[in-house]
């Protein structure tokens, strides 16, 4: 994951990237709720469609495998908005338009990276190397 990111900014960048990955992450999965709440009797690709949602959202929320969290939520939005059919029951994300900016803040996140206040800063960040001083003999 070090690979990927030259920087885990923490402080306000930081805490703007929280915000950023809890918003979108909250609508994955709350859109992903929708399509398992929707029917009465849910198809295979709906079970499998909601649960991947709600899955991707809830590592989005926490940092966890950012890139790929967000790589699956862009993939499930650019799908939403060029579906002929309502996003879900509710109605949330109905429109192209709003996908389309979920779509957009998901790749905002895939580019900046996760932030210092993730589980992937805390799994795979920067680490402090303490090399201890070496005794001499006296003489």
């Amino acid at each position: 994951m070090q690979r990927l990111f030259s920087t885990f900014p923490g402080g306000r960048p930081g805490a703007g990237l929280l915000l950023l990955r809890v918003t979108v992450g909250v609508t994955a999965a709350v859109v992903g709720a929708f399509y398992l709440a929707g029917d009465a009797d849910p198809e295979v690709g709906q079970w499998i469609g909601g649960l991947v949602a709600i899955g991707s959202g809830l590592s989005l929320m926490i940092g966890l495998v950012t890139p790929g969290a967000g790589a699956i939520v862009v993939l499930g939005g650019i799908g939403v908005a060029l579906s002929s059919s309502p996003a879900s029951p509710s109605g949330l994300l109905s429109g192209p338009l709003s996908a389309w900016l979920v779509v957009i803040v998901a790749v905002a996140i895939i580019l900046l990276g996760p932030g210092a206040y993730s589980l992937d800063a805390r799994l795979f960040g920067r680490r402090e190397i303490v090399i201890p001083a070496t005794h001499r003999p006296g003489p």
